[in-house]
């Protein structure tokens, strides 16, 4: 039938950890205790991407670079990437199942697809091992996908690559990629699914793109709230998103329409 028959989502800020926090608070500290300090612009702006590539992204951009320079009389080097991956990667583990919840709105919202027979599949920046911890939390809170996927995989290459989307086309069995769509909270999710040749959608509220945790959001204004919400859909769009959400309770009402797309034509 001419119709979704997957959805892929994201983990960090798109189904779980509002606002994307344990990665990002992770980067910063690596960072600090090697004596360079960073901004979370920076920090989140290659948000998505598999973590050692995100580490290596950071050091090449011009201020961070020349910091380092600077502290150590040197441009970094691969070990240098090595050593701040393998301290990020030990201080994320340890704090990943207290932050792997559902968000609002998730569990309800994958009951409905799969009520309408649509499959689950998940791609993350995150590692094998690190996946583990999420999906330990995630399932006894209600929610596990049918399949997910990390870089160790696909030989490194995550985000935005569409290898871990084309992994999950296989693996759940659908028929064409234009049958299938993909959430995520960051550009490089955005990218992921338009280089993958699926529906590609960004989702709002709790996002890395946005930024906020949910004490800071929930502080916010109507107007102001509004202005962010907008701020956020409009960086996603701009970088080829085909819909926004501003949360995951909007998304079958959206397969709905892409569903009417599909009917007239439009893949």
């Amino acid at each position: 039938m001419n119709k979704v028959e997957g959805v892929i989502f994201d983990w960090a800020g798109t189904t779980v950890d509002f606002g994307c926090f344990a990665p990002v608070n992770v980067f910063m500290q690596v960072f600090k205790d090697k004596g360079i300090e960073v901004t979370m612009e920076e920090i989140r702006q290659p948000m998505g991407m598999a973590k050692r590539e995100h580490i290596k992204t950071m050091l090449e951009m011009k201020r961070i670079k020349s910091c380092w320079r600077q502290k150590y009389g040197k441009n970094f080097d691969e070990k240098d990437i090595d050593i701040l991956y393998s301290n990020f990667k030990a201080l994320l583990i340890n704090s990943l199942s207290t932050v792997s919840i559902p968000l609002p709105d998730v569990c309800e919202t994958i009951k409905v697809l799969r009520h309408n027979g649509i499959k689950i599949g998940s791609t993350t920046g995150y590692t094998d091992k690190m996946m583990e911890v999420v999906l330990e939390s995630s399932k006894s809170n209600g929610y596990e996908p049918d399949f997910w996927i990390t870089p160790d995989s696909t030989n490194s290459c995550g985000r935005p690559c569409p290898y871990m989307i084309y992994r999950n086309i296989e693996a759940l069995k659908l028929s064409a990629t234009w049958k299938v769509i993909k959430v995520g909270d960051t550009i490089a999710d955005i990218k992921e699914g338009i280089n993958a040749g699926v529906w590609s959608v960004g989702v709002v509220v709790g996002s890395s793109q946005m930024g906020l945790s949910y004490d800071e959001f929930q502080s916010l204004s109507e107007n102001e709230r509004n202005e962010v919400i907008k701020e956020t859909e409009l960086a996603f769009l701009e970088e080829g998103a085909d819909f926004t959400i501003k949360t995951m309770k909007e998304l079958p009402e959206l397969i709905e329409k892409i569903n009417e797309l599909i009917e007239n034509g439009k893949n």
